[in-house]
């Protein structure tokens, strides 16, 4: 069988369906492709900061309305601090829900708006005329459409078909996620805690964190940085538990319950992210705040910047490349470097407690991925200060290619 649309997206998650729900609404006949039958789980922190929230709102989809949170508190060596989320920004909120619910929900508003869902089959077998993607396979069907959007995931398995390489000599994350009952589930603050010690109290490159969805329970996790030449030396999962019992009596957490683990690109480590008529965006784009591992708003960005190159038949290989980087490629570029030295073992115990003891509200709006005019203004004084050593020195990293 064959079946023709004008554009497929591969991968349902928050991309992918917001990616076809403005797809749908801009008048395309659109088909939306999941290996899972919804709903289904995926490790995440499950938090939505204003930016993602801002982007729900302009689909349409109300997300947990019972529960919402005012900013990021931040513990670390020895102090706190509290950042409510920015009052100049669109949305002035933030919120959480659990994964398996955030996109069902989304699918669910997707298909309602007319697209057509087939779950249950991957996408397989990609056939290429040079860097046009002719057709492809799901299940016994054969997939043929004008433009196709690649969503799947940090893994990316069919994005890897068409050439996506992950350069893992980049700073990328690795994390573990698990849900806990505490009768603080309505608490109206996410909170991360960015002093992490392992068993031996060796602070780690990484940070936990406690996100309340407002139904009894919270997500509780942490991550941690790593590369290829210095890989995060533990077990995430065991780290959360022991993270989960250093809050247990402050939170009166219950049992940690559905623990998943993942590793994610970030930052735009990855290459060849588009053809001539296809785009790979969110998280298979490593489309990932490097300083915080957040990703669900850059996914529904990029599903609504994607969106508004369908059907205006330029060649996307080098156009879509060149828009994330206008977008994202001078934050990311900052962020990756910053993370990257915070993977040496040395940085992290001499430079936490004093950077964390100063401009807190500029660390929680980089956790948050939140930044307005004022930081941005202050970052760029403290990068120019830093010199043009650094900015020299990271300028062939890759950043949506090769080298940047």
């Amino acid at each position: 069988m064959v079946e023709h649309y004008d554009v497929a997206v591969i991968g349902a998650g928050p991309s992918g369906a917001a990616a076809a729900l403005h797809s749908v609404r801009r008048g395309f006949e659109t088909v939306l492709i999941d290996s899972a039958e919804f709903p289904r789980d995926k490790t995440c922190g499950d938090g939505l900061t204003p930016r993602g929230l801002h982007q729900l709102n302009q689909l349409g989809v109300e997300v947990n309305p019972t529960y919402r949170n005012r900013g990021l508190k931040l513990h670390g060596f020895g102090t706190s601090a509290t950042a409510p989320w920015p009052s100049t920004y669109p949305c002035d909120e933030g919120t959480a829900l659990q994964r398996h619910r955030l996109d069902a929900l989304l699918v669910d508003a997707a298909v309602a708006a007319g697209a057509t869902l087939l779950a249950g089959n991957a996408a397989t077998n990609p056939q290429l005329d040079g860097n046009f993607l002719t057709e492809f396979s799901v299940g016994e069907t054969q997939i043929r459409a004008r433009e196709v959007i690649v969503a799947d995931g940090v893994r990316s398995t069919f994005g890897q078909k068409l050439g996506r390489i992950w350069h893992k000599g980049e700073v990328f994350g690795i994390a573990a996620r698990s849900y806990c009952e505490s009768p603080f589930s309505d608490e109206p603050w996410m909170h991360s805690h960015v002093e992490l010690r392992n068993e031996d109290g060796v602070v780690q490159p990484g940070y936990g964190w406690i996100f309340p969805i407002g139904d009894g329970s919270v997500n509780l996790g942490c991550g941690a940085l790593s590369t290829a030449q210095r890989p995060a030396k533990l077990n995430t999962k065991k780290l959360l538990s022991l993270y989960a019992s250093q809050q247990r009596d402050e939170w009166q957490l219950g049992p940690e319950k559905f623990i998943t683990s993942a590793a994610l690109p970030m930052g735009g480590a990855v290459s060849n992210v588009a053809g001539a008529n296809w785009m790979i965006i969110g998280d298979a784009a490593a489309c990932v705040n490097p300083l915080n591992g957040e990703g669900i708003d850059y996914g529904l960005e990029t599903a609504a910047l994607a969106a508004q190159l369908l059907g205006t038949n330029k060649d996307l290989t080098l156009v879509w490349p060149d828009l994330l980087r206008q977008e994202y490629g001078e934050a990311f570029i900052l962020a990756r470097t910053l993370a990257r030295v915070l993977t040496y073992p040395q940085f992290l115990p001499v430079a936490g407690p004093i950077g964390l003891r100063g401009p807190m509200h500029l660390a929680a709006r980089l956790m948050g991925n939140l930044i307005t005019d004022e930081d941005r203004d202050i970052t760029a004084r403290l990068w120019r200060a830093a010199g043009s050593a650094v900015a020299t020195a990271r300028c062939g990293s890759p950043l949506w290619d090769s080298t940047y």
